[in-house]
């Protein structure tokens, strides 16, 4: 190879500087959101205690925060197209942070369940738009390695997040779960400000009203129904079944509504038909399952079997924020190099592998011998998510990318979901009866297995995804 065609390359392989500016301005403004869900679980005790709440009235925190997230995702398309990337962006980090500051002054629990639902609308808008925006100005270059950059405050939200939440509560009082996102967020705003383009509004089309009736208020049953599994410990409850039920018939009704009304629909749901973006979705929803659910039973199992308090054990979960660190660029360069199907296969195999041990472990089991394990599982986990965020968006349109960034952020978050209340059940059933720390360990093996058994199966299914040479 001459040095002009290397030079040529290194040219159509880089990632241009406006475009790194650009990921470093959406980052910074999106990374508080995801760390605030993680920050403020952690908190839940305290603000129970502080509040006078009881526990079940105190979940609210957390719940309508997820429910008015949920409520806004799916209108971030139709928003963008009649505001404009820009503004969308502004408006829903502004509200995310007003919603921050009047968390911080709640006064009673049901003001600071109503403001964290200000918060949700915020955060509704700019999960999916953090996404879109990137990947609308990437044009289809260097997906892997910008992905790398993108997906960084999923995959470090729920692992950061429990030692942020666990520090502030080890020395400050529990508004400063909320206040903490202030200087990322203002920051955020001023980077937006200046770096994110003014863009022009895409195709002004009217809002579909009946899919929002549908489509809304489906997952919102479905996440709700899912939430109450873990309280109420077994999916046979009515407060469980009914608005699982109910939710799942919504989101058919949506299906059957959106296949006809086709891309005036508020979600182009035919875009699943692509290959790489079907298979990316289900993907995406078993790694929700393997992250969220398994971020249930880590920092559970440190503190109910190994007697760490909640900073100790947001601690001791650090290795794995390491280890997702540590694979992110070298998983982005192999995904651009060779494709996402032997990457993302890699990664779930090393993810799987990694979950074994705590499986296999006693009280007794050396402490480092497990934060070594979590090191390897943080790196597999790094890896996994950049081949299924950048394979959902291959071959795709312009005008179909916000779409795309929807059902991949509602099928992630809905698999969290899920995977949070099939291993809580599995959990809370194995360890009925235990009256030893032995017996409590044994508990967390089988739900360890099965978070080991849910990521095993993505392993498998990853080799549906697309091949390097096809994808381009």
């Amino acid at each position: 190879m001459s040095q002009s065609t290397a030079t040529d390359e290194r040219a159509t392989t880089a990632i241009d500087p406006e475009l790194k500016r650009l990921a470093t301005a959406v980052i910074v403004g999106g990374i508080a959101v995801i760390l605030d869900t993680t920050i403020v679980s952690v908190g839940l005790h305290e603000l129970g205690a502080s509040l006078h709440a009881t526990v079940s009235t105190i979940q609210w925190v957390s719940t309508a925060y997820l429910l008015a997230m949920f409520v806004t995702i799916p209108l971030s398309g139709w928003a963008q197209g009649r505001l404009g990337s820009k503004r969308l962006w502004l408006v829903g980090l502004s509200v995310f942070l007003l919603g921050s500051v009047l968390c911080a002054t709640a006064w009673d629990a049901t003001s600071l369940i109503a403001f964290r639902a200000v918060q949700g609308v915020g955060g509704g808008v700019l999960m999916p738009l953090m996404t879109t925006i990137l990947m609308q100005a990437a044009r289809g270059r260097n997906l892997g390695r910008l992905m790398a950059t993108v997906s960084l405050p999923a995959a470090l939200g729920p692992i950061l997040g429990p030692v942020v939440g666990g520090l502030i509560l080890h020395t400050l009082s529990w508004p400063w779960l909320f206040l903490v996102n202030l200087p990322l967020g203002v920051v955020g705003l001023v980077l937006a400000v200046r770096r994110i383009p003014r863009d022009v509004p895409g195709r002004r089309a009217p809002l579909d009203v009946v899919g929002v009736l549908l489509v809304s208020p489906g997952i919102v049953g479905v996440i709700f129904g899912l939430t109450q599994v873990g309280e109420l410990g077994g999916f046979g409850h009515a407060r469980v079944v009914v608005p699982l039920v109910a939710g799942l018939a919504l989101l058919a009704a949506f299906a059957a509504w959106a296949l006809r009304r086709g891309d005036r629909a508020l979600i182009d749901v035919r875009l699943l038909r692509h290959r790489a973006l079907g298979t990316s979705t289900v993907l995406l929803f078993l790694t929700g399952t393997a992250l969220y659910g398994a971020m249930l039973l880590l920092p559970l199992y440190w503190q109910q079997v190994r007697g760490e308090d909640a900073l100790g054990a947001g601690l001791l979960l650090v290795p794995q924020g390491v280890g997702a660190l540590a694979s992110r660029t070298l998983s982005g360069r192999l995904t651009d190099a060779i494709g996402g199907r032997w990457v993302a296969v890699g990664g779930f195999t090393v993810l799987a592998l990694a979950t074994v041990p705590f499986a296999l472990s006693t009280e007794h089991t050396s402490t480092w011998l497990l934060m070594a394990t979590l090191l390897v599982r943080g790196f597999g986990l790094g890896a996994v998510l950049i081949p299924l965020m950048t394979g959902a968006f291959v071959g795709l349109a312009h005008d179909e990318v916000p779409h795309a960034s929807i059902i991949t952020r509602v099928a992630q978050q809905v698999g969290g979901s899920f995977g949070t209340a099939v291993l809580a059940v599995v959990l809370v059933s194995s360890a009925a009866g235990a009256t030893s720390q032995t017996a409590l360990a044994g508990a967390f093996d089988t739900a360890f297995w099965w978070a080991t058994a849910f990521t095993a199966a993505a392993a498998a299914l990853s080799l549906l995804l697309p091949a390097a040479r096809r994808a381009a």
